[in-house]
């Protein structure tokens, strides 16, 4: 099966955004995928709610919004108003996170749940039937452009492991120093979902680059 890849839009260009956008959709890519900051979870803001309303009419590919934030559940209703496909929140964020995935699918959203680079994967083993994806973050999260870090690789057959033991239908997504080369080893890895960013859009050719993740 071929990987499903998620353009981040962090790595955009803003100034041009109807131009990438436009990219986008013409390209193989699948999802469109939403970093949202909040300066506080992560050493970073990136862009709010009504940005992304004019990013969400540009766009015909499904929405993958990914919250770095603390408290999450308090901004379901805003995911949803943006027509997401997904909701992605972080382990981290969440000290009740079971009762966060039931409001995500309640408000008629996939949810999904990211774990941090220093988190281990054993600890979705209570959760990983609820969610229709993990997304490992193969970089601190904050910064787009970071060296992917290779212990990522193992992190995925983990995750892999405990999917296959449990039943689970979750999809592995990784995100973070995704490239060409790296896609490659996390495809083999079992990665399902590959978000890039800098690798897309730093591209002469970016819509090259996203037929050739597809084809991995």
């Amino acid at each position: 099966m071929k990987p499903i890849i998620s353009p981040s839009i962090l790595s955009a260009n803003f100034a041009h955004l109807s131009k990438d956008m436009d990219m986008i959709n013409h390209s193989e890519a699948d999802w469109v995928h939403i970093d949202i900051m909040d300066g506080v979870f992560v050493p970073n803001i990136s862009f709010g709610f009504p940005v992304l309303k004019f990013v969400t009419e540009l766009t015909k590919k499904p929405l993958d919004v990914h919250l770095m934030i603390v408290q999450p559940e308090k901004f379901i209703p805003e995911v949803k108003a943006l027509g997401a496909s997904i909701m992605n929140v972080h382990y981290e964020a969440c000290p009740h996170l079971h009762r966060v995935v039931q409001q995500i699918r309640e408000a008629g959203m996939k949810p999904a749940v990211t774990i941090n680079p220093a988190t281990p994967v054993m600890l979705l083993q209570d959760i990983i039937c609820d969610v229709h994806m993990v997304l490992i973050m193969s970089v601190n999260p904050g910064f787009g452009g970071q060296k992917f870090i290779e212990h990522s690789l193992e992190k995925v057959r983990e995750l892999r492991a405990l999917i296959d033991r449990t039943g689970s239908k979750a999809l592995i997504q990784v995100d973070g120093g995704v490239n060409l080369e790296t896609a490659k080893l996390l495809i083999e890895a079992g990665a399902d979902v590959l978000v890039a960013g800098n690798a897309i859009f730093g591209a002469e050719d970016p819509e090259k680059v996203i037929q050739q993740m597809k084809a991995l």
